[in-house]
């Protein structure tokens, strides 16, 4: 990292969707930003997505130095880390493509900067395999997208140093992130993990006919989601326990509800059932594009952020 031991220039490895999502995030904290991406219309279609994002940015607050005017775009990869504090890479999920390009990485950063993946299904003991000093190198998985949801997901390789890890963590704490460390790496790490418990029962109430895809949305965005907006899950149970909370929830509560586990059901994915969630899903985006869907659902999450941080949730 830089001298004074604090991080002041980011690098941004790869500017797609979410490149660009922490680009602009980064840029309201404060940072020099150096971007680079071989991509034609990279540098224009960066700049884009930041101007976009700087509305929502905004309203969440800036650090008195952001400016989009810290924001530097070179082609070549080695000029913007030759600077670099953190790195943070955002490639294509392509093993191949990761383990050389975090070997090149590793080759043109200063000595002390952390290199860190936004990758979702590649573990850091394969990316930084052939890296030189892969001590360094450390998975920082955001929630899509970075410049609005906090989630971070924390986890090493096998020759990732401790002290990385407590570095990187605490980076992203105090950037604002809500960076969780996991001691295991799993294939697609936590959160992921969990939209696919809860969706692989919503496809098989839709595939055994107990509901419809618009009332299965419903069902959760009306029910829990909004609950678990505001406390996680096993909170949640605490509330849900009364007087006695959670020891309540343990003692009287908990093996009915394993028991309901049990009978959770697995769909079978067939063409059908693709076809009936994408006839639900389109009834339900009533004519909004994508970006018009994204723009509300983004503005509704920066309010209820801005809720949480003010009662201290």
């Amino acid at each position: 990292m830089a001298k004074n031991g604090k991080i002041q220039n980011i690098a941004i490895v790869g500017t797609g969707v979410i490149g660009a999502s922490w680009a602009a995030y980064y840029l309201s904290r404060g940072f020099n930003v150096i971007a680079t991406d071989p991509a034609p219309n990279a540098e224009i279609n960066l700049r884009k997505y930041v101007d976009a994002a700087w509305t929502t940015l905004s309203k969440n607050g800036l650090s008195p130095n952001a400016s989009r005017d810290r924001l530097t775009f070179v082609p070549k990869m080695a000029e913007a880390l030759a600077k670099a504090d953190f790195v943070q890479e955002n490639a294509p999920e392509r093993p191949d493509f990761k383990i050389k390009l975090f070997a090149e990485m590793d080759g043109a950063t200063p000595p002390g900067s952390i290199l860190a993946s936004s990758s979702s299904g590649i573990t850091m003991d394969v990316i930084q395999s052939q890296a030189k000093h892969p001590e360094r190198c450390v998975i920082g998985h955001p929630f899509n997208p970075p410049h609005v949801i906090p989630l971070v997901e924390v986890v090493g390789g096998a020759k990732t140093s401790s002290q990385t890890i407590e570095d990187t963590m605490a980076f992203y704490a105090s950037i604002g992130k809500k960076p969780i460390r996991l001691f295991k790496a799993l294939p697609g790490h936590v959160a992921n993990r969990l939209q696919a418990a809860l969706y692989k029962e919503v496809l098989y109430l839709i595939q055994q006919g107990v509901l419809s895809v618009e009332d299965a949305d419903v069902a959760v965005s009306y029910g829990p989601g909004p609950r678990w907006g505001v406390m996680g899950p096993s909170l949640q149970w605490h509330l849900g326990g009364g007087q006695n909370g959670i020891h309540h929830f343990m003692e009287h509560l908990m093996d009915p509800m394993a028991g309901l586990m049990k009978a959770l059901g697995s769909p079978n994915v067939t063409p059908e059932l693709k076809q009936a969630v994408t006839d639900g899903v389109m009834r339900m985006a009533a004519n909004r594009s994508v970006e018009q869907l994204a723009e509300e659902e983004n503005e509704v999450l920066t309010g209820l952020f801005s809720d949480r941080a003010r009662v201290g949730l």
